[in-house]
């Protein structure tokens, strides 16, 4: 989907990354990371859906850091696949392969050509995957199904990815919503690249259920999310499609055989590292965090690792965004140099002010970086614009490098706090 108007952090998809294939799931946005990124230790950014104009992240947290449960259904109820009815789970004792992954997709598609470009099963290292070209005889698509759980019960309005808010999301449209189980599933029609410059659309459905499974769909008007030229003004499978797709139980069935260790919050994370922080708690944090006068225009989020707002002190808009990476001492040498400083508690800290790194006139970028000596990464930056491939639109962030020190120092991304 879409590469990411609000910058890329550890630049390696998200872009947020819309798809699936590869080490783990990959979602619309392109790059969602702050300068500075490590060769070999960027985090793997999920890309599922699009995020003022690029992907986004997982979790409903409105403005203020309060949850928000999509009870507004005045679009209807949406009806899972006739097929996903009658399914039951076989449990870890069972095992699916790619060409199982291939075929339960191609059974769930309607009529038309499905050709397999990449898929995975249950026995992997990497979570489950499904991606191919379909032609339903007006032109090919490319499309990808990728499989996850989320630990625990979680609650879905809280774990499906969020729409984005404010006015100018990049989304032609996003709409969250709760099913008649329990489910909640976002299902967004966006771009590949945020300032279209290519037709390439990038739709897609991201579903969490009461127990857990996480299933994201996404779709291409093109054979491929890049590279490929559009072949049909819109992506094969309408929205009301993608939602029953995404809401088939063949694909819990397939994500309740995942032994525990290969099923993961984020299916991209190793299980040798330290779990990383949801995206939702990110965001809840940093909206506590940010100075109190400023108005929150508004927010998002990636499934892991990533949140940021867009404030206004009145001045403009001003985009704010926060990394969290956890075990990253091995790599604290490349991160602080000479000019770092080392606090009394052994927290290193660097301070940058340079020109913004995505090609927005006049864009600049103040970021405080930092590294607790049990290998947080607490990243916080700041831009005087709200999408840094555009022109900066007020002469400095809304933030002081003292106050974006101050919210990237504060103990409650190592507490249990909220």
């Amino acid at each position: 989907m879409p590469a990411d108007p609000h910058g890329d952090p550890f630049e390696s998809r998200l872009s947020a990354a819309l798809h699936q294939a590869g080490d783990g799931f990959d979602s619309p946005r392109t790059g969602l990371a702050t300068a500075g990124a490590v060769r070999g230790r960027r985090m793997q950014l999920h890309r599922r859906a699009t995020l003022a104009g690029g992907a986004a992240g997982i979790a409903l947290v409105g403005v203020g850091g309060a949850l928000l449960v999509p009870w507004d259904d005045t679009a209807g109820t949406p009806t899972p696949s006739s097929v996903a009815a009658t399914a039951t789970a076989t449990g870890p004792g069972a095992s699916y392969s790619a060409d199982d992954m291939v075929r339960t997709l191609r059974k769930l598609l309607p009529e038309g050509k499905f050709s397999r470009s990449d898929a995975r099963g249950t026995d992997g290292k990497q979570p489950p995957l499904a991606v191919g070209v379909f032609d339903d005889g007006k032109g090919v698509g490319s499309i990808s199904v990728g499989l996850g759980r989320i630990p625990g019960r979680p609650a879905p309005s809280g774990a499906v990815m969020p729409c984005p808010t404010g006015g100018q999301t990049g989304l032609d449209s996003c709409r969250t919503e709760l099913l008649p189980d329990g489910s909640a599933v976002t299902v967004y029609q966006g771009y590949e690249y945020p300032d279209r410059r290519a037709d390439t659309k990038a739709w897609g459905a991201d579903l969490v259920t009461p127990a857990g499974h996480h299933v994201s769909v996404v779709e291409w008007n093109a054979a491929a999310e890049k590279g490929k030229p559009v072949t049909r003004p819109e992506p094969p499978l309408s929205p009301a499609r993608l939602k029953e797709l995404a809401a088939a139980s063949e694909w819990r069935r397939i994500i309740d055989a995942l032994p525990e260790e290969k099923a993961p919050a984020t299916p991209s994370a190793s299980s040798a590292r330290p779990a990383e922080m949801a995206g939702w708690l990110i965001l809840r944090k940093l909206a506590l965090l940010l100075p109190k006068k400023l108005e929150r225009v508004s927010n998002g989020s990636q499934e892991t690792g990533f949140g940021y707002f867009v404030v206004d002190d009145g001045k403009g808009e001003s985009l704010v965004q926060v990394n969290v990476q956890p075990d990253m001492s091995d790599v604290a040498g490349e991160l602080f140099g000479s000019g770092s400083e080392t606090l009394a508690d052994g927290t290193r800290v660097a301070v940058r002010q340079e020109p913004g790194e995505k090609g927005g006139a006049g864009v600049v970028q103040w970021t405080v970086d930092t590294l607790r000596k049990d290998g947080m990464r607490v990243v916080v930056s700041a831009f005087n614009t709200s999408e840094q491939h555009r022109a900066a639109t007020r002469a400095e962030p809304a933030l002081t490098v003292e106050q974006l020190r101050a919210v990237a120092l504060s103990p409650r991304w190592v507490s249990g706090q909220d």
